[in-house]
């Protein structure tokens, strides 16, 4: 532990200096994590997203398209790769597309640690048959395939959030076949994602209970209205939390924040004082990119500098648009409330000195769970 901490913090104080650096000029580094939007297609009709509402026949960039994409030099340094939509299990080829992702030569994806994949659970069938399928791939190649199953609620509340009658013993289903094959693939991480609306507050420690009995993480967060990843403000007026119902999310999130669990942490900070405040990369060491090739610095951003199927993505992200929207990262409106809880997983170890100012507040042994915990270990090899 002592070793590791003795190479970590001088790495932090160096990351610290370089991404404010690169700040103050708006150039990026190489990518570390990316979000790629395989399809819009959905079978879910979710109260909080109108990604389902895009057109069904809408262009999606073909598998061929994405490898020729990540085959490039620009992600020899990439740790992470999610995939997420619409619905990803709706594309046939998914499995194909990520053994393929497995199967790249060392030269290649050289860094790559983890694949994370965000289902609704609804087609237990070909997400299991998928996930048989690329897990001995992932495994060969030292990958992580991280499934992240929706849950909003325990039962049949979730179908009402979800649009879709049976979709909880479905999503059940999905996770109990998950953990059958975690018993064979070690490689094989599940969780959680519960979007917190208006009226499920009081769901969630239910949820907290369903994870713990199946070792399952869990990634809770209030829902976002945004013109960008979720296609949504039409939804605002519906999706606004009342007083009393922000102080019983803080209370529930004040649980987890005195283990240190940095992102109920800043949750906590944000419900109680009305704005977000912790650590942004995006546009630096991260970008989304959705189905149609669209590219984003930020995917609650609705600000784009081209799509990568007219232009080299190296183009896109050198430009003075991508350039002008980096430098603005952290202060755009929607900054301020963006409860989004993916992006401080490789926003931490880039930004550096936010996440080296916890190690006197939690001390050693604290600090280096959480490291793990969070998977941050990836980030420093």
């Amino acid at each position: 532990m002592a070793d590791s901490m003795t190479r970590l913090v001088p790495q932090l104080l160096l990351n610290g200096f370089r991404f404010r650096r690169l700040r103050a000029v708006g150039r990026m580094a190489k990518p570390q994590a990316v979000s790629i939007e395989v399809t819009q297609r959905c079978v879910a009709r979710c109260r909080m997203c109108n990604i389902w509402q895009s057109p069904r026949k809408a262009p999606e960039l073909s598998t061929a398209d994405w490898l020729a994409l990540l085959k490039r030099d620009l992600f020899h340094d990439l740790v992470e790769l999610d995939i997420t939509g619409g619905e990803p299990f709706l594309r046939d080829d998914l499995d194909d597309m990520l053994t393929a992702v497995c199967a790249m030569p060392h030269s290649r994806l050289r860094s790559l640690r983890s694949i994370a994949v965000t289902t609704n659970g609804f087609l237990t069938r070909r997400v299991l048959a998928a996930c048989r399928r690329i897990l001995p791939a992932a495994r060969r190649a030292g990958i992580d395939l991280v499934m992240v199953c929706a849950m909003d609620a325990v039962g049949e509340a979730h179908d009402a959030i979800r649009g879709y009658p049976g979709g909880w013993r479905r999503a059940d289903q999905t996770i109990a076949g998950l953990m059958s094959l975690r018993t064979e693939f070690p490689n094989l991480v599940i969780g959680l994602k519960t979007t917190i609306l208006p009226d499920t507050v009081g769901e969630l420690e239910a949820i907290v209970q369903y994870a713990a009995k199946r070792g399952l993480f869990t990634i809770i967060s209030p829902c976002i209205v945004t013109r960008g990843r979720y296609l949504n403000v039409d939804r605002a007026a519906d999706l606004a939390f009342k007083p009393d119902q922000r102080r019983a999310m803080a209370r529930f999130f004040s649980k987890a924040a005195s283990s240190w669990s940095f992102h109920e942490v800043c949750l906590v900070r944000y419900l109680e004082g009305g704005r977000m405040q912790k650590p942004c990369t995006c546009g630096f060491n991260y970008f989304f990119i959705r189905s149609q090739g669209a590219l984003f610095p930020c995917p609650m951003i609705d600000l784009s500098p081209g799509n990568v199927s007219d232009v080299p993505i190296e183009e896109l992200l050198a430009s003075p648009v991508a350039a002008t929207i980096r430098r603005q990262v952290g202060r755009f409106p929607e900054c301020r409330h963006c409860t989004e809880p993916g992006l401080e997983r490789y926003s931490l170890p880039f930004e550096g000195w936010t996440y080296l100012g916890l190690l006197p507040k939690m001390g050693q042994r604290r600090f280096v769970a959480m490291h793990h915990r969070m998977g941050l270990n990836k980030y420093f090899r």
